[in-house]
């Protein structure tokens, strides 16, 4: 049976995404001074306003508004921004359940690993090309004076029992200065993002392949200016494009105490290494968590009926080589560095850049 899948990513003058950067630019910030630090400093934007809010319990002295102006000048606003911050210290209620001899989880929560044999990064097919294309894009951007930050880019891919055959539709919609006309953005955006890009697929284009270029027919206010934004609020973009699971929280903002965030990556890296050891094909892990504990409560594996052996053998290769406390997580996947600016945007997952896309070396 044929299906399409959709997924889409956002490039980082989108103003959720804007708000990503920030925030784990703050957190790189702390972690650098201090790898003990307790962040969750989120933002929200809108026209020229930045409000910088949240709990910080660090010894790093953070100049919050010298790194805001900083990223936004790079992310390309030349606007100067009103910056308000309301920062206390991380709740000693919470604090005191987190940190004991062993780390313990910051708060209850689940949160899902997945991993497919769709591509070499085990990525789901959409949700891999839609954030090249927005790489792509983002790189030639910079080159140009008429194209700006603020960009989304989707792929709708054809499956046949379970395996991408084709690419139904490309979609992407960029910001442009206002001199630009139609017919040049779609001449641009064909020859320097998505034929390059495509370049590695072109097995799965067809001649059915349909290619969508700013549909609106205009993308000249951007940013902050066109919409608000805030931390958070793209979590399917963040990890498998609709794909997999998600579970409720965000990554961006928290440092590894935080399960949603630091769990997430371990589940990836455990259900990565499940399909790249050929015990299938494709795998999902829920990772169930109770703030002050230093384990999960729970842990289930699903393989969708795509596993080479019986699952209680994958159960005992999940049990004899990780181990998903937090203490553990944290120290293997060595969570304490200043490595989170560069999470923020074209996904959380399937860069090899990344510790926990690691294929680790099992028994």
């Amino acid at each position: 049976m044929k299906k399409i899948v959709t997924s889409e990513s956002v490039n980082i003058g989108h103003p959720d995404k804007t708000c990503d950067v920030l925030a784990d630019s703050f957190l790189d910030e702390a972690l650098r001074q201090d790898g003990n630090s307790q962040m969750a400093v989120e933002c929200a934007i809108k026209n020229d306003k930045l409000f910088i809010y949240g709990e910080a319990t660090t010894n790093a002295k953070i100049d919050y508004e010298r790194i805001a102006r900083e990223v936004l000048k790079d992310i390309g606003y030349k606007n100067e921004f009103k910056i308000v911050k309301e920062i206390s210290i991380q709740s000693p209620d919470i604090n005191q359940a987190v940190e004991k001899s062993e780390l313990c989880a910051n708060d209850q929560g689940m949160v899902y690993g997945y991993a497919c044999s769709d591509t070499k990064e085990y990525m789901p097919l959409p949700i891999t090309i839609a954030h090249k294309l927005m790489k792509k894009y983002d790189e030639y951007r910079r080159t140009t004076d008429v194209y700006f930050a603020d960009a989304k880019g989707q792929v709708s891919i054809v499956y046949e029992d379970k395996k991408p055959i084709g690419i139904d539709t490309i979609l992407v919609s960029v910001s442009h200065a206002k001199e630009l006309e139609n017919e040049q953005i779609k001449n641009d955006i064909m020859q320097n993002v998505i034929e390059p890009v495509l370049e590695e697929y072109k097995q799965l284009k067809t001649d059915d392949t349909k290619f969508i270029i700013n549909p609106s027919g205009k993308f000249t206010i951007w940013g902050s200016f066109g919409d608000s934004g805030c931390v958070g609020r793209k979590i399917v973009v963040d990890t498998y494009g609709g794909v997999g699971r998600v579970g409720g929280g965000c990554f961006s903002s928290k440092n590894a105490t935080k399960v949603d965030r630091s769990a997430a990556y371990y589940a990836r890296y455990v259900a990565k290494n499940i399909v790249a050891h050929k015990l299938a094909d494709e795998c999902e892990i829920q990772v169930g968590f109770a703030i002050g504990l230093p384990k999960p409560i729970s842990i289930y594996i699903e393989c969708f009926g795509t596993n080479k052996v019986d699952m209680q053998q994958i159960n005992n290769f999940v049990d004899k080589n990780f181990d998903f406390s937090l203490d553990n997580t944290i120290n293997e996947l060595g969570l304490k560095r200043p490595i989170y600016k560069q999470t923020a945007a074209f996904g959380h997952f399937g860069r090899e850049e990344f510790p926990w896309e690691k294929i680790k070396e099992v028994k």
